[in-house]
């Protein structure tokens, strides 16, 4: 049965949809109110307030904890500053994608690293024969994800100690409120300005409050897991066991990805020395990948055409989809499949995440995808482009 949050008194409070999703073993809200177009748009134009405690959350200290962090992911840990922060892919030894999270380095020989999965396990192997502690400290440490283009400004109202006019984009710095330390990250999962708070479980409840008290001027409002589920396919941000699937939980060797295969190649150091999965993703460079991660822009006009067949408007306004359907080429071959899909309210079109064969992944592809129309199995237009679909400016900024 889902556990509470330290934040579950004031969000179960504030929903009023009751509508509660499984995450990773805690309630997480789906929405509050009984649509989620507030919240989705308090990303884009206010601020948005996600509960994200969810995420497994571990600490590596200890002479080897720089050597055992680049021994895990793929990325190159030497050349990540204190104060800074990385988003990154770990892999098995045959170099298929286990999770994907973020590592902070807060100290010389001191890391912070998030995960979807529980991975405690899999760090304490990889440290074999290492001088290292691996503290799990996802039940001690509270996390809010404040997203959308006013974060900075209710941030400063109450936060002391942090130049957040100065913390540039996946950067870290230590604050306090209300005289309890905080650390904030210039990270998060919608592409937009926004930062994630780490705080003690202790005083979770009086963050959340003074961040509702402070940003009430600014249309602060609670979002949950709908909201952002659309904002990260506009940012094109996967999402593991839905985009792909962990190759520890994968059945078969076909349903495991490689980080190029999932459009993260640019977060692989292979010149950085040995790590896992090294060897393999060296042949895989070398050889070339089978699949491509890429974005789809479905044709609205050809949808609304396969709709009115049936006397119906397109009814694909709403909630991502996490249901995969079928991609095929010109020729009505299956090249892919594309695996999250959503009417973009602020572009106002249909967008996809995909994954196809190689061949076909270059920017201005046509390509069709399966909809379904009146419980029938249609194909619609559509365009490999490039991702991610939606980056303001102020994301970097």
């Amino acid at each position: 049965m889902p556990i509470p949050t330290p934040f579950h008194s004031r969000t179960s409070a504030l929903c009023e949809s009751y509508e509660w999703r499984n995450w990773s073993g805690y309630l997480s809200a789906g929405l509050y109110e009984p649509s989620h177009e507030r919240e989705y748009y308090a990303v884009r134009n206010s601020a948005a307030l996600f509960d994200v405690s969810p995420l497994f959350k571990y600490e590596i200290t200890g002479p080897d904890a720089a050597r055992l962090v680049n021994r895990i992911i793929t990325r190159d840990i030497n050349k990540c500053a204190v104060g800074q922060v990385y988003y990154t892919p770990w892999c098995d030894e045959a170099g298929k994608v286990i999770d994907d999270g973020t590592v902070s380095r807060l100290g010389e020989n001191h890391f912070r690293i998030t995960s979807a999965d529980p991975s405690l396990f899999w760090f304490g192997d990889c440290a074999y024969g290492m001088n290292v502690t691996i503290t799990d400290v996802s039940a001690d440490l509270a996390a809010l994800a404040l997203q959308g283009p006013n974060a900075r400004k209710i941030l400063k109202e109450f936060v002391k100690g942090a130049d957040l006019d100065s913390l540039k984009y996946f950067r870290l710095a230590e604050g306090k409120f209300d005289r309890h330390p905080l650390t904030i990250t210039r990270t998060g999962y919608t592409g937009d300005l926004g930062y994630e708070l780490w705080v003690s479980a202790k005083h979770a409840e009086r963050l959340w409050d003074m961040l509702m008290e402070k940003g009430h001027g600014y249309g602060i409002t609670p979002a949950g897991i709908i909201a952002l589920d659309i904002v990260r396919v506009e940012a094109g941000l996967l999402l593991i066991e839905v985009d792909y699937i962990s190759s520890h939980k994968a059945l078969i060797e076909a349903q495991k990805s490689s980080p190029f295969e999932l459009g993260l190649g640019w977060a692989v150091a292979l010149d950085k020395g040995d790590f896992v999965g090294r060897r393999a993703l060296l042949a895989e460079k070398k050889n070339g990948s089978k699949w491509a991660f890429v974005g789809l822009d479905i044709d609205w006009p050809a949808l609304e055409k396969l709709y009115a067949t049936v006397n119906l408007t397109p009814r694909l306004a709403g909630r991502t989809s996490r249901v995969a359907v079928p991609v095929y080429n010109k020729n009505g071959k299956q090249i892919g499949q594309a695996t999250s899909s959503t009417f973009s309210p602020i572009l106002k079109k249909y967008i996809a995440l995909a994954t196809i064969e190689s061949q076909y992944a270059a920017i201005g592809t046509p390509v069709n995808m399966e909809v379904t129309v009146e419980y029938a199995r249609k194909q619609a237009p559509a365009t490999v482009v490039k991702m991610p679909f939606y980056e303001p400016e102020r994301k970097k900024k």
